[in-house]
């Protein structure tokens, strides 16, 4: 059994028992969340998609960690008129390790 997810406006294929880094959610680490933004559910060989979302599907995580992603290094320049430009971010990311999918 799989589910594919919206989460931070990206798409997620996630079975159970699954880690997965999302971007930031607002929730504390060892909390339970529910995902209703269902895309498509397959279950025993049959694929059921949704339009836009599987009506009364819902997939449960449980939040394991608050983290920073690598560095991302941006740097920009401009030929013969001396411009240099150098700067980086590090996204927040929420893993999260999903335990069940559920439909209807």
């Amino acid at each position: 059994m799989f589910a594919i997810i919206k989460s931070g406006g990206k798409q997620y294929t996630v079975k159970p028992g699954d880690l997965l880094k999302v971007d930031s959610i607002n929730a504390e680490v060892d909390s339970d969340i529910q995902i209703s933004d269902v895309l498509a559910v397959s279950e025993n060989g049959q694929l059921n998609i949704g339009k836009p979302f599987v009506a009364k599907a819902v997939v449960t995580a449980k939040v394991v960690d608050q983290v920073k992603d690598d560095k991302v290094l941006v740097f920009k320049r401009r030929r013969r008129k001396d411009y240099k430009s150098r700067f980086g971010h590090r996204s927040h990311l929420t893993v999260l390790k999903i335990s069940d999918i559920k439909v209807g």
